[in-house]
Order: C-alpha cells, then structure tokens, then sequence
C-alpha cells in the first residue's frame, strides 16, 4: 500500500501548508473587515498632533479584530478537510471584543497622553531625560499590551488578573518578551521604510508570529493560573 493510501487526504505536507494559507488569508480578510469602520479614518488625520485622541479613537476596533485573530489563529486547524477559520474568527471576536476593550482602550489612552507629551516635550520645560523615560515607558506599555492581548485572546480572566499576569510575564518571560519587541520593530519599520499600509496587510503572519513567540507564556498560563 503506498503512503498516499495510508495517510488520507488532508493530512499531508502539502494539505497542511494549503491550510494555513487559507486560515491567513481569511483571518487576514476578516481582520481587516471588522477594524475597517476605524482604520478608514486613520488616512484622513493629517500629522497635527491635535489629532492623537481623533487617531486613538479609530484605532479603537482594531483590539477586539486582534483578538479575534489571534483566537482563530490559535485554534486553526491542520487539516485541508476541517477548515473554520470564519467561525473561529466569529467565535473570538463574540467572546473577547468586551473583555479586550477593557484593556485596549486605556492602553490607546495613555500611549496617547505619552505620545502627545514627547510632541510637545519642548514646552513642559522638563529635563531631556524625561523624554528617554517617558520614551521607554511607551515601548513597555506596548510591550505589556502585546502579552494582554494574547492572554485576553486565549483565556478567560477579570481585566485585573490579565493586567497583573501580563506585567508578570514581561519580566518573567524575557524570551516571549524580546519576540515582541521583535516584531514591534518589524511592524515600525515596515512603516517607516515603506508604507502604513503594509503591516495591516501582514497581520495575519505578524500575529502568528506572536503566538508562537508566546508559546511559553500561554503554557504558563495553562498549567499554573488555570483550574
């Protein structure tokens, strides 16, 4: 009997590459569909740093679309033949648009506040080194943000315990930490290089991405924080 025969459709290299390219592509797709309503916006805001909370409030759908992702992402399966990357999309944004938002929207506030600051460091008269402190604070609010999202994303906790647990494994897992930050530089200079666009259209690989960086973090989770 060849291997053919016994391996059964859906199940080989081929079929599982098709797979996942078909779970990126519609989680892309949906993604992008459900932060439409607030990503519109975002060309229409010129560089005038008055229009920070205009540009924080469009961002707004863009956390539950995350989310969501990240639900379907994690739960994507291998087989050609058992593919509901739709419904596991569904699924994630019902059960965690809320909850995220709980998060995402005073995480969005106070990169705000941080960012509208250093564009007018110059007028609080205050020493350069607040503006490098203030800088870093920034990075690990992102940083924080990122675990927050994939814990709210894969788990059911009070918006505290996430806080606190997100915090945890900033510095309890530094691996998990620096993959972040790795592809926060990716996401920034992919931007900065070529267009703002560009990671939007990557999402999907991007946060892929991060759930593998953060393998050790959701097992973590699993194993010591729930029952």
């Amino acid at each position: 009997m060849s291997t053919v025969d016994t391996m059964g459709f859906g199940t080989g290299l081929l079929s599982r590459a098709a797979a996942l390219l078909h779970t990126l592509l519609t989680v892309e797709a949906l993604l992008l569909a459900t932060a439409a309503p607030g990503l519109v916006g975002l060309p229409f805001l010129g560089p005038d740093p008055a229009n920070l909370p205009l540009a924080a409030l469009c961002l707004l759908p863009l956390g539950p679309a995350v989310s969501a992702a990240l639900y379907a992402l994690h739960h994507r399966s291998r087989d050609l033949t058992d593919l509901h990357p739709a419904r596991a999309y569904g699924r994630g944004w019902r059960l965690n648009a809320l909850p995220v938002l709980k998060l995402w929207a005073p995480l969005l506030a106070w990169l705000t506040v941080i960012v509208f600051t250093l564009t007018h460091f110059a007028a609080t008269g205050l020493p350069g080194w607040w503006a490098v402190l203030l800088g870093v604070v920034g990075v690990a609010c992102l940083l924080w943000g990122a675990h927050a999202l994939v814990l709210t994303s894969l788990f059911t906790f009070r918006a505290r315990d996430t806080t606190r647990l997100a915090a945890y494994f900033l510095l309890r897992r530094g691996r998990a930490t620096l993959g972040a930050a790795s592809l926060l530089v990716l996401a920034g200079g992919l931007t900065a290089l070529l267009t703002e666009a560009l990671p939007a259209l990557l999402a999907a690989p991007l946060l892929l991405s991060l759930l593998q960086s953060s393998r050790t973090v959701i097992v973590e989770t699993q194993e010591d924080f729930t029952a």
